[in-house]
């Protein structure tokens, strides 16, 4: 699928984002990604470290995958969008625990977060094509 301009920089934009946030789960930001890690799992340390290292990591990929593998944006686009609502229980832990990370220190700003999550996946389908791509597929 062809992108135009803007859509080409703001999938860069995300890549450079979602690559920024995998480093936080590595470094600088790993208790307040371990906040997020859904409490329906197990709640033993090395497991939620695992969770938040192992989700870094692929946020690193994706973040790559959006700045260089331009090539297959649109599967790109796709598998993130997946992986961003298979992530969104932990925001909805995050909410219904009152867990406080990242600033959202407020049951309004855990809500409000909630409603970010579908912004990042029509993001990632419409900066790489995939949006269209998938309106097109489903006319035929």
């Amino acid at each position: 699928m062809k992108t135009n301009l803007f859509q080409k920089i703001m999938r860069v934009v995300l890549g450079g984002f979602m690559t920024l946030a995998g480093i936080g789960h590595l470094t600088f930001q790993r208790e307040e990604f371990q906040a997020q890690v859904p409490r329906w799992l197990p709640s033993d340390p090395a497991f939620m470290d695992f969770v938040v290292i192992s989700s870094g990591i692929v946020e690193i990929l994706f973040g790559l995958a959006m700045i260089f593998l331009w090539r297959h944006q649109v599967k790109v686009g796709i598998a993130l969008a997946i992986f961003y609502v298979l992530i969104f229980p932990g925001n909805i832990s995050q909410y219904t625990n009152e867990i406080s990370a990242f600033g959202l220190d407020t049951d309004q700003k855990r809500l409000i977060r909630l409603f970010f999550q579908p912004v990042l996946i029509i993001w990632a389908l419409w900066s790489t094509g995939a949006l269209k791509y998938l309106i097109n597929r489903n006319k035929k």
